[in-house]
């Protein structure tokens, strides 16, 4: 079985880092983006089987660059986990819904993360 690859899109380096020595031990094959107009296009390149997305960044936010990704029939399907520390675990947990994009709705994780909690909703959303 070949490994599922995630694309890490971040513009902190060292999260992108340790998210990536996290996932590669877990099997997966990473890819990193330092911004949203990186990640459209390693996403359109690469076709990811997952894409951890930073809300706040540089050049085009987590929710514009899925929003791009999303009217892109090669992308549309991609399931996004959002990474933000503008929410707060409460808010983490308490959530419903998600954040919705364009009608789509996307599981969030606040930052700083719990890695085994965030791998486990990765093998929960590659699993669906």
């Amino acid at each position: 079985m070949q490994n599922k690859k995630i694309l890490i899109v971040d513009d902190e380096k060292k999260i992108r880092e340790l998210l990536e020595l996290r996932l590669t031990d877990e099997g997966f094959e990473v890819l990193q983006a330092a911004d949203g107009e990186e990640g459209v296009e390693q996403a359109r390149k690469y076709s990811p089987d997952l894409i951890l997305m930073d809300v706040m960044m540089p050049k085009m936010d987590g929710a514009e660059a899925v929003n791009v990704l999303q009217q892109d029939q090669k992308t549309k399907d991609i399931p996004v986990i959002f990474l933000t520390s503008m929410i707060t675990k409460e808010e983490e947990a308490s959530q419903a819904f998600g954040i919705e994009i364009d009608t789509k709705k996307h599981l969030f994780i606040a930052k700083p993360f719990d890695t085994p909690s965030l791998v486990a909703e990765i093998h929960k959303a590659l699993n669906k």
